[in-house]
């Protein structure tokens, strides 16, 4: 089964059609309900994440109305009958999803993190197709329809997680030699985060592995310039360094072009094509991600 939050929230069974959640109201609530459902999410916190503006006078009976809508969309015809997998216990909610569902936004988040560990230990191709695959999972929305703290926070989150794989998918594929996407993953973080240093620095690197060192400082230059007319503050040292490397190396770095191809599956591991079945793409274990999990050397 595959839960998606990002942009139209549905439920893939798996070898059913999927089921879409059209209330604004009821795909936030499913969307807490679900990311919080280790510990369960209280009955008043979840009122007020679905009406931040403030509660209506007959709140209560309107959630239980939403929460019934949320626990048909969740039930499954697998489910014994006067079994629930949503329900109510002191005070909060807790809603039990089948083990092996997938939700969109915890793969994306555990691909990241294991992108991060794969290019720190210098597995350039692994870090490369787990941080790209996140990205394409992460491109959307979030709730669109619906406004709150709640909501705003998770946004935030999964905008800095988009970044980290966005950078992450970036610095690896500068390593290994893939220009072309070094700079097309380092220029889109640089336009969705205009003031971070971290960006700009990938798309240093990756300009000074193509070989274009004009590049590079051209982009040190305009993060110093955007920093200092609009924050009042002078890069990192850890930027610093990066320019001033850039400037003990004259002479452009031979670009070696590699022949690794990102993998389309897992680039776009929740895109179905309706036209031919298709297996599960992944799926979350105890320990972890799956399908994205990689123990053997990917081909180069």
């Amino acid at each position: 089964m595959l839960i998606r939050l990002i942009g139209l929230v549905t439920i893939e069974p798996d070898g059913a059609p999927p089921q879409h959640l059209s209330s604004a109201q009821a795909q936030v609530a499913f969307a807490r309900l679900l990311l919080e459902r280790a510990g369960g999410t209280d009955r008043d916190q979840l009122a007020e994440t679905i009406w931040p503006e403030g509660l209506p006078d007959t709140w209560a009976s309107a959630l239980r109305s939403l929460v019934s809508r949320v626990r048909t969309f969740v039930t499954t015809p697998q489910d014994q009958p006067g079994v629930t997998p949503l329900v109510a216990q002191g005070g909060r909610y807790i809603l039990r999803v089948p083990q092996d569902a997938a939700v969109d936004v915890e793969v994306a988040e555990t691909a990241v993190t294991e992108a991060a560990e794969a290019y720190a230990e210098g597995s350039y191709a692994v870090a490369q197709q787990l941080a790209a695959g996140a990205v394409s999972n992460l491109r959307g929305s979030f709730l669109p329809s619906h406004e709150g703290e709640w909501v705003n926070a998770m946004r935030e989150q999964l905008e800095e997680l988009r970044l980290k794989a966005l950078e992450t998918a970036s610095l690896s594929s500068s390593a290994l030699g893939d220009e072309h996407h070094a700079l097309r993953y380092a220029e889109e973080a640089v336009r969705r985060a205009p003031f971070r240093e971290s960006a700009y620095r990938c798309r240093m690197a990756a300009h000074t592995r193509a070989g274009n060192r004009a590049e590079a400082l051209r982009s040190y230059q305009q993060l110093r310039e955007v920093l200092a007319e609009e924050l009042g503050i002078d890069p990192a040292p850890e930027t610093e360094a990066a320019y001033l490397e850039l400037l003990r190396t004259p002479e452009p770095r031979t670009a070696t072009r590699s022949l690794t191809c990102l993998d389309p599956v897992l680039m776009g591991v929740f895109e179905v094509d309706h036209r031919v079945p298709v297996p599960r793409p992944c799926s979350l274990a105890e320990h972890g991600c799956v399908t994205h999990r990689m123990t053997s050397s990917p081909a180069a």
